[in-house]
């Protein structure tokens, strides 16, 4: 839980769970499974404690998921200034472990605080689809509304009009397994986390794209379902780099279907260009440079739409995409507009 958070799509983070597991490539470097091992070794009685172990000298998860105590579960009705606020930073709100009553009682809180916007991401997509399509979830949800808060008569919309659904996709297969399913849950504003981002990636049905074969570009077909995309490269000392057509393609898409685009960061490599008579074979050889294709794994030889890339650091790389800033967000949907 943070009052101020480092991520600059959000202002604040709210954990009400805690610990996870690995389910694709995008976990590798997790963040979060690194700071739950430092926050557990640090303190020995903190209920962080068993979500991760250390494995070949690198903190894992352990798989196991625990609820936060209740003053932070209840923490965003405490907070009385509008904020947007990512849910579980240090976890998955659809993780298979977590029970249906843990989601109901979250939602719950979210309902009792409508001044604020908050954000949900999950690598869970099929979970996440499953619980807000189930019948009698509302009736749940109410139940723990008035647990939380017995005098307050606030009503249910569902979708909730002040939460944003949202899923990982690192790369093609991952976007192809994760979009359908989030484009099926009832929402008021679906987004896609491209981050870290791996590979190029095309999600030109879910933008509602079609080409036009007579102008060679791709236009508006039908309402795009995804409203947001969010796009950044890794950080951290083992992370993997981003190539900048892999940025430019989701942008374009973007921009061709007017759907927000948030270019959040290059991360700790950033594109390079060797100046000449430079020493490119000692900045590569000490790892300072790589050379990073478009498609596939690099084998020696530059070909067209390859590039490198230089370990520069995150805050040297910066967060501009050919210069231009692009920060978007989508605009807020009114509750008779959520049950999309």
């Amino acid at each position: 839980m943070a009052d101020k958070s480092k991520i600059n799509w959000t202002d604040s983070t709210w954990n009400p769970l805690v610990g996870c597991s690995i389910v694709s490539p995008a976990c590798t470097n997790c963040y979060a499974m690194a700071m739950a091992d430092r926050i557990q070794r640090m303190t020995p009685k903190s209920y962080y404690v068993g979500t991760t172990k250390v494995v070949n000298s690198n903190p894992v998860w352990t798989g196991i998921v625990k609820q936060a105590p209740e003053r932070t579960l209840l923490q965003p009705l405490r907070w009385k200034k509008p904020r947007k606020i990512f849910v579980n930073s240090m976890s998955d709100l659809f993780h298979e472990s977590v029970p249906d009553e843990w989601i109901d009682r979250i939602f719950a809180v979210m309902a009792l605080a409508p001044q604020h916007t908050f954000q949900c991401l999950t690598k869970r997509a099929a979970r996440m689809r499953e619980y807000c399509s189930a019948d009698g979830v509302t009736n749940r949800i109410g139940m723990e509304m008035h647990k939380i808060a017995p005098y307050d008569r606030s009503a249910l919309n569902w979708p909730l009009s002040n939460a944003w659904l949202g899923v990982t996709a690192e790369d093609q297969e991952r976007a192809d397994e994760r979009i359908p399913d989030l484009l099926a849950t009832p929402a008021a504003v679906r987004f896609v986390s491209f981050e870290p981002l791996l590979g190029a990636i095309d999600v030109y049905q879910a933008l509602g794209l079609r080409w036009n074969m007579f102008d060679k570009k791709w236009h508006p077909h039908s309402a795009a379902m995804i409203d947001l995309a969010i796009c950044g490269g890794e950080s951290g000392p083992d992370a993997r780099p981003m190539h900048p057509d892999w940025a430019r393609r989701l942008r374009d898409q973007c921009k061709s279907a007017g759907t927000a685009f948030w270019f959040k960061q290059w991360g700790e490599w950033a594109p390079h260009k060797p100046q000449a008579g430079g020493d490119l074979g000692g900045d590569m050889r000490a790892g300072r440079v790589r050379q990073i294709r478009a498609q596939g794994e690099p084998d020696g030889h530059f070909r067209k739409g390859d590039c490198y890339v230089a370990r520069i650091g995150k805050t040297r790389a910066g967060d501009l995409l050919d210069g231009v800033r692009h920060q978007e967000f989508p605009p807020s949907p009114s509750p008779m507009e959520a049950g999309r």
